[in-house]
C-alpha cells in the first residue's frame, strides 16, 4: 500500500466523539500510547501507578506492537484489563474479520514506501496472532475509539489518533507546526469545550498550546523518543507537577507533562530480538530506535507553549532501570 493511501471509512470519528458526560473524574491522569507490546514498560509503568494512589490511567492505542509472541500478547492484555483501553488503529485492523488493506493508510507521502510495507507486513503477523487467540479479535474491536474524561473540572479529550481520525497525521508534529493547523485545532477546542487533548499515534512526541487548549502526544511509552535515552514516554495531565517530568506547560489549573519511562531495556531487547530476529521487517524499522539510536533532543517535540524541566544532562542520564 502506497503512502498516503485513503482510510477505511470507519476510521473517521463521529462528530460527537466528544460530547456528553465525562467517563469519569479524577485529580492525576496518565495517557499511554504506543506501548508496542513491551511487556518491560508495562511492569515499570504499574511501578509509576502504584506510586500515585488515586490516579487514573487510559491506554490509547498500539498497546500490541511487537508482541507476535502469544504469551507476551496476552500477558499485556491483562495488564491493560484493570484499565480503560482504547481502539486505535492497529487494534482496530487486528479486530476485523476480513483485511481491510488499512496497514498503511494515511501515512504522509514523505514516508519511504518500504517503511509502510514493513509496517503491513508487521501487523500481518500480528493479525496471526491474533487469530490464534480465540475471542481476542472481538475483544479488541470492542474497545472505545475515543474517550472524554474530567480531570481537575477541566474536560480533557483522548484519541488514539487525532480530533477526526484514527489514523491520527493531523496531529503529527509536522502537521502541527503549520499555523493554519493551529488555528483549526484552536477552533476545534473553543467548539467542544475541551481544554487538553492527549494523542499518540504519529510515534513521535509533540506539545503544543492554544490560546483555547493545549495537545499533548506522547510518542511512544514502549519505545525511546528521545538522543541519549532509553526511556519510553507518559503523557500526565494533573492538578499537581511531577517531579521526574521532562516538559509540561500549566493552564486552566492543569500541570500536562511528559513523563520518562524508564523500563528494563536488556530485557525488552532479548524479548524483540526472540521475535524479531535480524533482518525481520521489525528489525529493519525499529531496533535501531530500541537502542537508542534517535537523533532529535526533547526541544523539538515543543512546538509552543511547553518548556523544558529537566537540564539535558539529567536526560541523558535516564536510562533503562
Amino acid at each position: 500500500m502506497r503512502a498516503g493511501h485513503d482510510c477505511p471509512p470507519d476510521y473517521r470519528l463521529a462528530s460527537d466523539a466528544f460530547a456528553g458526560a465525562p467517563l469519569f473524574d479524577c485529580q492525576s491522569l496518565y495517557v499511554v500510547g504506543g506501548l508496542y507490546g513491551n511487556r518491560q514498560a508495562l511492569a515499570a509503568l504499574q511501578k509509576r501507578l502504584a506510586a500515585e494512589p488515586g490516579a487514573r490511567l487510559v491506554f490509547n492505542g498500539a498497546a500490541h506492537g511487537f508482541d507476535r509472541d502469544p504469551e507476551i500478547f496476552q500477558q499485556i492484555e491483562l495488564g491493560l484489563s484493570a484499565h480503560l483501553a482504547l481502539r486505535g488503529h492497529l487494534e482496530t485492523e487486528l479486530g476485523r474479520a476480513t483485511d481491510s488493506g488499512a496497514g498503511g493508510c494515511a501515512y504522509p507521502i514523505t514516508v519511504d514506501k518500504a517503511v509502510v510495507e514493513r509496517s503491513n507486513t508487521i501487523q500481518a503477523e500480528l493479525k496471526n496472532t491474533v487469530q490464534g487467540l480465540p475471542g481476542m479479535a472481538e475483544r479488541l474491536a470492542a474497545r472505545p475509539s475515543t474517550a472524554l474524561v474530567r480531570v481537575a473540572g477541566q474536560r480533557v479529550a483522548i484519541s488514539p489518533g487525532d480530533e477526526l481520525s484514527l489514523a491520527g497525521w493531523g496531529c503529527s508534529r509536522e502537521s502541527l507546526s503549520e499555523p493554519v493547523r493551529q488555528q483549526q485545532l484552536d477552533h476545534w477546542f473553543a467548539a467542544q469545550n475541551v481544554r487538553v487533548l492527549a494523542t499518540s499515534h504519529s510515534c513521535a512526541a509533540a506539545a503544543l498550546s492554544l490560546e483555547q487548549g493545549a495537545l499533548i502526544n506522547n510518542g511512544a511509552a514502549g519505545m525511546p523518543n528521545f538522543a541519549g535515552g532509553r526511556y519510553g514516554l507518559l503523557s500526565r495531565i494533573a492538578s499537581t507537577p511531577h517531579p521526574a517530568a521532562l516538559y509540561r506547560c500549566q493552564r486552566d489549573g492543569l500541570f500536562i507533562e511528559a513523563l520518562p519511562l524508564n523500563y528494563d531495556h536488556a530485557a525488552f531487547l532479548a524479548d524483540f530480538d526472540r521475535q524479531w530476529p535480524a533482518h525481520s521487517p521489525a528489525a529493519l524499522s525499529y531496533r535501531p530506535r530500541i537502542l537508542g539510536a534517535v537523533a532529535e533532543p526533547p526541544q523539538q517535540a515543543l512546538l509552543a507553549g511547553f518548556s523544558l524541566c529537566q537540564s539535558l544532562c539529567a536526560l541523558e542520564a535516564l536510562t533503562d532501570e
